[in-house]
């Protein structure tokens, strides 16, 4: 039984697929560091993450798959699935055996449509975050939006958010994985992490700044908010479930209107 152990970035698992075809080996397991070793598996392969050999496997990729096909693969990585590790493998090999370029659109195949509903998993994380984030003015005129989504999304979402607000400065936070992009109004958005997240002037369980870093005028544009929220609900037509489904609870904790 033959078994790969990667380091669980995209890098290392195209470099365990050209490891494969180099060492002319199909292993039955590819296990990110941490993962519990089978029984009775042999040693190990523990593939050394090679960039130049990733990028020959991306760059073969792109001889057999779509833009779309392409697209399936870099955005189900950002799911962070560790069961999605097996199967992309599985595909991206596929890809190279079989050198045909309908296998991406084959959703008979179970790893294609592992990875398949993994993508839509993403993209429909993606969308909900561009519904929902919620942005509070700071004092100094920077707009601040805490997030914690399921899936890694803010590197999908933050050409959106600069496209529509462009002409001001933000920062959208993930608390779960703890850093951000941060946009000053007119160079590219720039990836940004806290040393000590306890010392940042927000609340990261619920994304609210502090009192004293909040602007003026954004409490009263809050509560203003909060008010047409409950003015437009009819109560006669409330379906607690319907809303649930259009607006899960993982949600609330960052929405001015719930909160």
């Amino acid at each position: 039984m033959t078994v790969y152990v990667f380091d669980n970035t995209l890098d290392g698992l195209l470099t365990a697929v050209f490891d494969s075809f180099f060492l002319k080996q199909q292993p039955e397991y590819l296990l990110a560091e941490g993962d519990q070793l089978p029984l009775f598996a042999d040693e190990p392969h523990h593939v050394i993450t090679d960039s130049e050999h990733a990028e020959r496997v991306w760059k073969g990729l792109e001889k057999y798959l779509s833009k779309d096909g392409m697209r399936m693969i870099s955005v189900s990585w950002q799911s962070e699935e560790r069961t999605l590790n097996q199967p992309l493998f599985n595909f991206i090999c596929k890809v190279f055996r079989l050198k045909v370029s309908e296998l991406e659109r084959n959703a008979s195949d179970p790893d294609v449509l592992e990875v398949r509903n993994s993508c839509r998993r993403v993209l429909h994380e993606q969308l909900r975050m561009k519904q929902f984030i919620r942005f509070q003015k700071a004092k100094d005129g920077t707009y601040l939006a805490v997030v914690s989504p399921d899936h890694n999304v803010l590197p999908l979402i933050i050409d959106h958010f600069q496209d529509r607000f462009n002409d001001q400065p933000w920062l959208i936070y993930d608390a779960h994985r703890h850093y951000g992009y941060y946009y000053d109004g007119t160079a590219a958005p720039i990836r940004i992490t806290f040393e000590n997240e306890a010392a940042v002037p927000f609340d990261l369980s619920n994304g609210k700044l502090d009192a004293d870093v909040l602007s003026d005028t954004d409490k009263m544009f809050q509560d203003l908010w909060r008010t047409y929220f409950k003015a437009i609900c009819i109560k006669e037509r409330m379906n607690p479930k319907k809303q649930l489904n259009d607006m899960p609870r993982r949600y609330w904790k960052y929405m001015t209107e719930k909160n």
